[in-house]
């Protein structure tokens, strides 16, 4: 149970593969658990509403994660954790013009409110999304074996080139004149 998918927790692979590299919040569950963990975009309806979660919530933050990778945008927002929070138990997705039906189809199929329609979470697990129609052309014997072609290389001068990144004016450092909190974390 990885429980904090998002776009800020993949990476592009020197061959412009994803890798899921943030699993701050992941653990092994049997059965459900009930901690309240995650980023607010991208939080399952189950998790807001205290009702204990499994893995179904991994499969709603992949489809947060599809949505906000092709509109630019995730499809619960607000400038309020809270209104947010509320969006997303309502469970009314508003989709842009340019998303096609099949992509329409496999995200209300994913980002659904009720447990027993989430794709990922009926009797044919995940098959049920890898044999959906938007993922017609995927090979998923080549995703397995790391070879897919990525439909986009940026171009590199090497490890640690930061060429592909914005720049961003540095900001001073700013170390307290006192440790307010020693005696909290003096054996930490």
């Amino acid at each position: 149970l990885n429980k904090s998918l998002k776009q800020l927790g993949l990476h592009l692979s020197v061959r412009s593969l994803f890798q899921v590299t943030d699993f701050g919040f992941a653990k092994r569950v049997k059965g459900r658990t009930w901690t309240l963990c995650g980023t607010p975009e991208y939080l399952g309806a189950e998790i807001i509403l205290s009702k204990g979660y499994n893995k179904a919530v991994d499969w709603w933050a992949l489809g947060v994660l599809v949505y906000e990778m092709a509109a630019g945008y995730p499809p619960f927002f607000a400038d309020q954790p809270i209104q947010i929070y509320e969006k997303i138990v309502a469970g009314k997705v508003r989709f842009p013009s340019h998303f096609s039906t099949d992509l329409k189809d496999l995200l209300k199929n994913l980002l659904q409110v009720d447990l027993t329609k989430r794709f990922g979470n009926l009797k044919n697990g995940v098959n049920d999304i890898k044999s959906h129609k938007w993922f017609a052309t995927t090979d998923w014997v080549q995703v397995y074996k790391k070879e897919v072609e990525a439909p986009f290389i940026p171009k590199s001068k090497g490890p640690g080139d930061p060429s592909n990144f914005d720049e961003y004016e540095e900001e001073p450092l700013r170390i307290a004149s006192s440790e307010k909190c020693a005696k909290e974390f003096a054996e930490f």
